[in-house]
C-alpha cells in the first residue's frame, strides 16, 4: 500500500477522508466513466467535452461517455457531479461560466468551486470575438472607445443572454474603457448574431467559432478578440489588451474536475489520461478548429486558477449589477 493510500486509510478511520479503497486506486478505471458537460449538446462546451472523452477513452481502455445536463446556466449539471460518489467515475467539464460565473450570479448555484470539487486539469481556454456590423464607423478598438464617449448610452451590444460570459465580458470591457454600453440580451449567441448581421445591433461579443465564418466573408467586422494572447483562429486580430486596455483577458477556460474526496491516485491516473489526450496531433487539431488555445497542467494548476479566476469574475458579476434567482 501507498504512503498516500495509508494516509488515506487512516483519515478515512477519523472522518476526514470520503474514499478508502487502495484495491480501487490501484485497479481504476474498470468501468465506464460519465462526463458531464452542463450544457445542452452542440456548442463550444460540448464540442471541447466530446473531443477530450473520445481520447481519454482510448488512453484508459475504458469507455468515458459524455452525459449532457444543461439547466440555469451550467450549475445543474455541475451541483449533481459536486454531489456524486468520489470515486472518479463522475467527473464534469469545468468551465468558466460554472465554476467562476455561476456561484456569483446564482444565489443558489448549490456548491463551492473551491471546496466542492478536486480539479483533474486545465484543458485550453477560448476567447471571445468582439465584432461590429460593417455600417459601424468603429474600426478598432480605439475608434469604438472614442466614438461610445461621443455617443455616451446611445452604443447596443448583444449577448448570448443576462448573465452569460459574453454579457459580463461586456460590462467588464465598458467599465475598463470608462465606456457606457447597452446591453442586448438574446436567447443564445445565433440569435444575437442574426440581428448583428442584419444591423439591428452595432455589436457583440461571440465566441470565435460562432463568428469565424462571417469575419472570414466580410459580413462583419472583427475588433479584437478577449483574450491576453491572439487567436490562432484569427492571428491578424488584435486583443483588446494590446488595443489600449493593458490587462484585459475575458478568455473562456475548460478543464475536467472530480467530486471532492476523490482519492489522489484516481485524480492522478485521470490528469496522466487527460495530459496525454492534450498532446495528442488528433486533439490538438480538433480543438484548434474549434478555437481552443491547449494549456495543459497539473492538478494543483487548476485549482489555484479555479481560484483566481472566480474571484476575478466575481467581482465582474458584482459590478455588472446582474444577479439571478
Amino acid at each position: 500500500m501507498s504512503i498516500w493510500n495509508k494516509w488515506l486509510c487512516a483519515a478515512a478511520a477519523l472522518g476526514l477522508a470520503a474514499n478508502c479503497n487502495p484495491a480501487h486506486a490501484q485497479t481504476f478505471p474498470n468501468r465506464v466513466i460519465t462526463l458531464v458537460i452542463p450544457f445542452a449538446p452542440g456548442g463550444s462546451t460540448s464540442i471541447v467535452g466530446r473531443v477530450i472523452a473520445d481520447k481519454m477513452s482510448e488512453i484508459l481502455g475504458e469507455k468515458v461517455v459524455v452525459d449532457n445536463r444543461p439547466g440555469a446556466g451550467g450549475t445543474v449539471g455541475t451541483k449533481a457531479v459536486a454531489k456524486s460518489d468520489p470515486d472518479g467515475y463522475t467527473i464534469a467539464l469545468g468551465y468558466t461560466g460554472t465554476l467562476a460565473i455561476g456561484p456569483s450570479l446564482y444565489k443558489n448555484a448549490g456548491y463551492d468551486p473551491r471546496k466542492d470539487f478536486a480539479p483533474i486539469g486545465l484543458i485550453g481556454n477560448a476567447p471571445n470575438s468582439l465584432v461590429v456590423h460593417p455600417s459601424f464607423p468603429a474600426k478598432s478598438v480605439a475608434e469604438l472607445v472614442a466614438y461610445a464617449k461621443a455617443n455616451p448610452g446611445k452604443v447596443n451590444f448583444g449577448s448570448a443572454g443576462a448573465g452569460t460570459v459574453s454579457h459580463i465580458t461586456g460590462e467588464y470591457f465598458a467599465a475598463s474603457a470608462g465606456i457606457k454600453l447597452i446591453h442586448i440580451p438574446y436567447k443564445g449567441t445565433g440569435p444575437a448574431l442574426t440581428d448583428l448581421l442584419g444591423g439591428h445591433i452595432p455589436m457583440a461579443f461571440a465566441p470565435i467559432p460562432a463568428s469565424h465564418a462571417n469575419i472570414s466573408a466580410g459580413k462583419l467586422r472583427a475588433l479584437a478578440v478577449t483574450s491576453a494572447t491572439r487567436s490562432s483562429l484569427l492571428p491578424e486580430v488584435p486583443t483588446i489588451a494590446e488595443s489600449g486596455l493593458p490587462g484585459f483577458d475575458a478568455s473562456l477556460y475548460y478543464g475536467l474536475v472530480a467530486p471532492a474526496g476523490t482519492p489522489r491516485p484516481v485524480i492522478d491516473r485521470l490528469n496522466a489520461a487527460l495530459q496525454a489526450a492534450l498532446a495528442s496531433a488528433d486533439v490538438k487539431k480538433q480543438l484548434g478548429l474549434d478555437g481552443t488555445e491547449i494549456t495543459p497542467g497539473t492538478p494543483e494548476d487548476y485549482a489555484a486558477f479555479i481560484d483566481k479566476d472566480e474571484k476575478k469574475w466575481a467581482g465582474l458579476v458584482k459590478a455588472s449589477g446582474v444577479a439571478q434567482e
